[in-house]
């Protein structure tokens, strides 16, 4: 018998077994999904951008950041976020963009700034890998 026919047989036998499982990894992924906020495409972030209506927060190190950054981003690197949230305080009507280098490290970072009251806040989905992707420009120091 082969392998599928083997967990067919298994999930019939067991479906209540089954059943709780495929109910907590749904659990976990939506719970896992909101917890490091919305995401938002690089198009959508120029849109938000050019209307005045968004701030990006780069959370990259120092020189990756001079390497090429989004126009009008802020370099706060992600293990100085914490201590160095209050700078952001006077954008705290607008939406907050966190821009890593791949989307790895962002939902930390919406997390942290949660936690620091700033409601408004998403991830560039992909980061700046999906940004130069995207052929958006980026500008040097």
């Amino acid at each position: 018998m082969d392998l599928l026919g083997r967990l067919f047989e298994f999930v019939v036998n067991h479906y209540i077994l089954a059943s709780l499982f495929v109910a907590f990894l749904v659990a976990i992924l939506v719970l896992e999904s909101k917890r490091g906020g919305s995401k938002i495409s690089a198009q959508g972030a120029v849109g938000l951008i050019n209307r005045d209506e968004a701030i990006v927060v780069d959370i990259r190190d120092r020189k990756e950041f001079a390497e090429g950054r989004i126009t009008g981003s802020v370099n706060i690197p992600l293990n100085s976020l914490k201590s160095r949230a209050a700078e952001l305080n006077k954008h705290k009507d607008k939406q907050i963009i966190i821009a890593d280098k791949m989307g790895q490290h962002s939902a930390m970072a919406v997390k942290q700034l949660n936690a620091e009251g700033f409601t408004n806040v998403a991830r560039l989905n992909g980061g700046v890998g999906d940004w130069k992707a995207s052929n958006l420009p980026l500008v040097k120091k």
